[in-house]
């Protein structure tokens, strides 16, 4: 007897349908195959976690980044709302020597003046700098007007209430004075 058993019925016609030479010469290939297949997924497989891992630290450093430009955006924020409250910006215009303004009065198309302008209010002696504005001796008049109510308050030119340079030294009032009154208040 030889080593291999006799197939018989359906299995020897099977038997004789495949080749009768050596099976492992057409496994080497196919093994072959299979391995590269496998090592090439492995590697693609490393490859793409480290695209990850490399991509998580990028959004890692971009949502920190955020975190500090939204912090300095709201402190930048603060302070703008803090310069633009109204008392601190009331406060700043009277560092600037500036006083609230009088009533207003307002042109109609035709031409007529509707309300009285009133002047500027004073600053009270409490509220005054160390070193008071000087008086103003007369407001410069703009110029010929039809209705003496309209030159009164708004339609002085933008110099008229500076004194002039000569008024700067003989009209400054002593600190011991109280303010005076504006006329018509």
């Amino acid at each position: 007897m030889s080593g291999k058993p006799e197939l018989r019925g359906r299995a020897a016609r099977l038997a004789r349908l495949l080749p009768a030479g050596s099976g492992q010469a057409a496994r080497t290939p196919f093994v072959l195959l299979v391995v590269l297949l496998l090592g090439g997924g492995l590697i693609g497989l490393l490859v793409l976690n480290s695209a990850l891992s490399e991509g998580a630290f990028r959004l890692d450093d971009l949502q920190k980044d955020t975190k500090s430009l939204t912090d300095e955006e709201q402190a930048l924020q603060r302070d703008v709302d803090a310069y633009s409250a109204p008392d601190a910006l009331q406060r700043r215009a009277r560092e600037l020597g500036m006083v609230p303004g009088g009533d207003p009065a307002f042109l109609n198309p035709d031409g007529t003046v509707l309300g009285v302008p009133g002047s500027a209010a004073r600053q009270s002696a409490a509220r005054t700098p160390a070193a008071p504005p000087p008086e103003v001796l007369a407001p410069v008049p703009a110029g010929p007007s039809p209705d003496p109510a309209a030159s009164t308050g708004s339609a002085a030119p933008p110099d008229a209430g500076r004194p002039s340079p000569g008024a700067l030294a003989t009209e400054a009032p002593s600190p011991s004075t109280e303010p005076s009154t504006t006329p018509g208040r």
